[in-house]
């Protein structure tokens, strides 16, 4: 059996992307168009519990559902000398995938949203717009026309780049019978870890009292560890900088992100568009990817109350692309001390700035600022070989699982 049936815009994927575009959309008021929300039935298509982070200036639209939030940060050198960051206007926000979920379906509530639970395994374009075909969890079929249709699933393949890096990690939210952690001030990485012989690690620790935290171990590297791998380095970390042996595992994330200078295409139709880490809007050199979402949303959402086209913007400007795909290349090739550079720019490069940066949001003379900052040997090695080398296509495909800072 067949559902048949319509909306003005199907949005596939209940994720930090597909969530954040329909509550934007609804944002209108009494001009939101009809929504249709797809979401993955529950089995592996369904991303498990997860947590972004993002820093934002003042307060923010989703601060009554954060987890925690911070106005200091520090980074650790490999030494463990602490460098404290101080964040001037911005805060660092921690959000939960439930609790966000939780907010924005409060948010449906008598508005124009209809949800789905089925696996999509079709989009194909009519002649006004979209058709999505999808398995319904039921066992039934279901056929949606759709005038705009916004997709966040992960890309079956990634695309042609020169640099092929992930950002993989596993996360333990801990506790601890004694009190250990300093809950205002939050580690953005500590390089006192064991690290990669190509690319680099750290460990990234957000306290939420003084026995709690979520601490994982990440790396920028070719290829994720075996599972051993991370619970070792965790469990070093957690002995060596707390002096914890006994502590409580709550729960666990893990995931693997793409960091890649490939480019992303953001329509993968007439009437659909690509949304989240598939639209392009995950920083190739951080993975962050929270911030460029709200971004996106914010900008379709204005696109459809003009009666414009929804296009999804560029996540981040040419410039910063380019400085990505050099850094990437650079740390790739062993050119780049990984954690020296990380180090140097948060020691040197004043934290508003840098966080400027980093959203893509600074201009070419701050930029070039910071740039006089980088170790100017390997970065102008990179940038000189950069166009000589092919793009080529990715190994196998990671399971995309977006979590501090991305999506979706």
């Amino acid at each position: 059996m067949v559902d048949r049936t319509e909306a003005e815009v199907a949005i596939i994927g209940a994720g930090a992307a597909g969530l954040s575009l329909a509550h934007h959309l609804l944002a209108a008021g009494a001009g939101a168009p009809d929504i249709a929300l797809i979401e993955a039935p529950p089995g592996p298509l369904r991303p498990p519990e997860r947590t972004w982070c993002f820093w934002e200036e003042g307060p923010g639209r989703y601060d009554e559902v954060l987890s925690a939030r911070w106005s200091r940060l520090r980074v650790k050198d490999r030494e463990g000398t602490p460098f404290p960051l101080d964040l001037g206007p911005y805060r660092y926000k921690m959000l939960r995938s439930g609790a966000f979920e939780r907010f924005v379906a409060d948010g449906f509530r008598g508005r124009s949203v209809r949800r789905f639970e089925a696996a999509v395994d079709e989009v194909r374009d009519t002649a006004d717009g979209a058709e999505v075909r999808a398995a319904r969890a039921d066992g039934g079929r279901l056929a949606l026309r759709a005038r705009w249709v916004f997709d966040s699933r992960p890309v079956r393949r990634l695309p042609d780049a020169r640099t092929h890096l992930l950002q993989h990690f596993r996360g333990w939210f801990v506790r601890s019978e004694r009190p250990v952690f300093d809950p205002a001030t939050a580690d953005l990485m500590d390089f006192h870890c064991p690290q990669p012989a190509r690319g680099l690690a750290f460990v990234y620790a957000l306290p939420l009292s003084d026995r709690e935290a979520l601490v994982e171990y990440t790396l920028f590297s070719a290829d994720p560890l075996p599972a051993e791998a991370y619970r070792r380095a965790l469990r070093s970390h957690l002995r060596g900088a707390y002096g914890l042996t006994d502590f409580e595992i709550g729960s666990t994330e893990s995931g693997v992100i793409p960091m890649t200078d490939g480019r992303f295409p953001g329509q993968a139709g007439a009437r659909v568009f690509r949304i989240g880490t598939a639209g392009g809007a995950t920083r190739p050199s951080t993975g962050y990817t929270f911030a460029a979402v709200q971004r996106q949303s914010r900008a379709i959402a204005a696109a459809l109350r003009r009666g414009g086209t929804p296009r999804p913007p560029a996540a981040y400007p040419a410039r910063a692309r380019l400085l990505d795909a050099v850094m990437l290349h650079a740390l790739d090739s062993g050119r780049l001390d990984g954690p020296r550079f990380f180090t140097d720019l948060f020691r040197t490069v004043p934290a508003p700035r840098l966080l400027r940066f980093l959203d893509g949001e600074t201009g070419w003379r701050q930029d070039l600022a910071i740039g006089l900052r980088v170790p100017i040997g390997p970065m102008a090695g990179a940038l000189a070989r950069l166009p000589l080398l092919p793009k080529r296509p990715a190994g196998r495909r990671p399971p995309v699982r977006p979590a501090h800072g991305a999506d979706a």
